[in-house]
């Protein structure tokens, strides 16, 4: 009931901090945390509840965080209790930051450093006590740390290598931000699991495409998809 309580809380304040975060971009991580405790004045609720369009834009969005809310909590509870004892909190702060950045790629199409980079340092770490999560490479020749950083490096290489075949037709095919998480989430998965990530993650964004029919859009969420779906088949 814990992991569901806290995935819930947490949930319903997505939304917040992904509009908080993404309104504040750049910024330093400081000056982040500042405004996400002490907002800039605006204007007060009396004058606002008269707005009819204003009422249903805040309608619109209680039902989002409850959707979060409810959708997190769920998520929680299966990262925490699928995986294995002893390191529930490190998959649940994996998860926690992927659904932060899906809401924000979508409203911002951002992917922000103070996001993507501390991943990547909680990655190596977990690495170094734990070992690469979905890892299958024999580590009879490949430390744990070592896969964890190879893996990082195949999650930026092959976006970058694959996006040289295509950027002259698509030049925003792969943007920094999604280079960085995929780099990111290298460093939790290893070096075998990321290359399947990357794969799935194209091919929910080219279905996403077409349900939508648009031709671009952000490709941050698909990433996370791909992630999340990967990581509960392969366990």
């Amino acid at each position: 009931m814990l992991y569901i309580f806290c995935g819930f809380l947490f949930g319903l304040v997505i939304p917040y901090l992904a509009r908080r975060i993404g309104k504040l971009m750049p910024a330093t991580m400081g000056y982040i945390l500042l405004r996400l405790f002490v907002p800039s004045h605006s204007v007060g609720y009396s004058k606002l509840e008269n707005n009819l369009k204003y009422m249903n834009l805040f309608r619109r969005y209680v039902m989002r965080s409850v959707g979060w809310g409810i959708f997190t909590a769920a998520a929680t509870y299966l990262f925490a209790t699928d995986f294995g004892t002893g390191y529930e909190w490190w998959y649940i702060t994996f998860l926690w930051i992927l659904l932060l950045l899906v809401e924000i790629d979508k409203r911002f199409e951002l992917l922000p450093d103070i996001l993507t980079l501390p991943l990547l340092i909680l990655g190596f770490a977990f690495a170094a006590q734990k070992g690469p999560w979905l890892a299958t490479v024999d580590i009879n020749f490949l430390s744990y740390t070592q896969n964890s950083v190879l893996g990082a490096i195949m999650g930026y290489v092959m976006p970058v290598i694959a996006s040289m075949f295509i950027v002259w037709k698509y030049p925003d095919a792969f943007g920094g931000g999604d280079i960085k998480l995929l780099c990111s989430i290298g460093a939790w998965v290893g070096m075998e699991i990321i290359a399947y990530i990357i794969l799935f993650s194209c091919i929910i964004f080219g279905f996403s495409c077409l349900i939508n029919r648009m031709r671009a859009g952000p490709f941050g969420p698909s990433i996370v998809y791909a992630t999340l779906i990967l990581c509960l088949l392969l366990f």
